[in-house]
């Protein structure tokens, strides 16, 4: 009788601290959930501070949304509108914290994720505003101000929308110092701000109205791949991603375009001293398969 009693108060006892345990996981969840819904309250009033004082500066006025992808778009069409005048403060740390949240929320790549055979040409299919490396390569205009047209979907307002409003003030004051737009082929170097890669090199691809690119058009793409290897290399960087400059709005043909792209890649990794990996990034299936070809040729 005695051990039976025992044992029943054992196990009356293990009950008893499950049900404690159990209670306690329930407190310590709902202040969890209460903590997320205070910092998301937290956020969306940010990304409406944000938006009211973007529209001071651009002298406009729009209602803002109610919901929280609402929100970020209007907060990055507004960014795209926005010319490089003074920065406040106050924004750029809101606007900061804001971008580094939507990083984490989109997840980053390195070059250990895509390639696991340590390959010096890789492919991937992507955003390129998720890849951690030392640069990514920007498609940029002449003016090398970003794209001021709200929410459109060239690469280099992806990337201007990414690394915050200090990108575009940085281009600024580059442009201002040298003083005439940049020339089709040549490239600049940035900060990445808040992009995961640690760079941004800039360069002006040629536009090609009719789609037939000319003999000097297609040096001059050449020149573009040559000069952000050559950026890349005196700034002692080990990998690097190109967009299909030229592509796109620019009606460069994609095939030809990735045919002097890989080209002078490869030309160029021959005599590379630090560079030690390429990725060639796309977004069309169409890219993917060529570059895929491409590449494939020469394994």
């Amino acid at each position: 009788m005695e051990k039976e009693e025992e044992k029943e108060k054992k196990v009356k006892s293990v009950k008893k601290k499950e049900m404690k345990k159990i209670k306690s996981t329930k407190k310590e969840t709902k202040k969890e959930m209460m903590w997320m819904m205070n910092q998301n309250k937290l956020r969306m009033q940010n990304l409406d501070k944000m938006c009211c004082m973007l529209m001071k500066d651009i002298g406009e006025s729009y209602a803002i949304p109610a919901d929280l992808k609402g929100k970020q778009q209007m907060l990055r069409g507004l960014m795209n509108l926005r010319y490089p005048i003074a920065m406040n403060a106050d924004f750029l740390t809101l606007q900061d914290k804001e971008l580094q949240m939507q990083r984490k929320e989109k997840g980053e790549v390195s070059v250990g994720d895509i390639s696991k055979d340590d390959a010096a040409l890789i492919l991937w299919q992507g955003d390129i505003t998720r890849l951690r490396v030392d640069a990514i390569v920007n498609a940029a205009n002449s003016q090398m101000l970003g794209c001021f047209q709200p929410l459109h979907s060239c690469i280099d307002n992806a990337i201007h929308s990414a690394a915050g409003i200090q990108l575009r003030d940085i281009c600024n004051r580059m442009m201002m110092k040298q003083g005439h737009p940049e020339t089709t082929g040549k490239a600049k170097i940035t900060a990445g701000f808040n992009l995961p890669a640690r760079y941004v090199i800039h360069t002006v691809g040629p536009i090609i109205p009719d789609g037939e690119p000319t003999r000097e058009q297609c040096a001059q793409l050449a020149s573009c791949y040559h000069e952000c290897l050559q950026l890349a290399e005196r700034n002692g960087l080990e990998s690097i991603a190109f967009c299909c400059i030229s592509t796109g709005v620019f009606r460069f043909p994609n095939q030809l375009a990735a045919e002097i792209a890989v080209r002078e890649v490869k030309s160029f990794m021959n005599q590379a001293k630090y560079i030690r990996h390429v990725i060639f990034n796309v977004f069309k299936d169409q890219d993917r398969d060529i570059y895929y070809r491409l590449l494939q040729a020469d394994c």
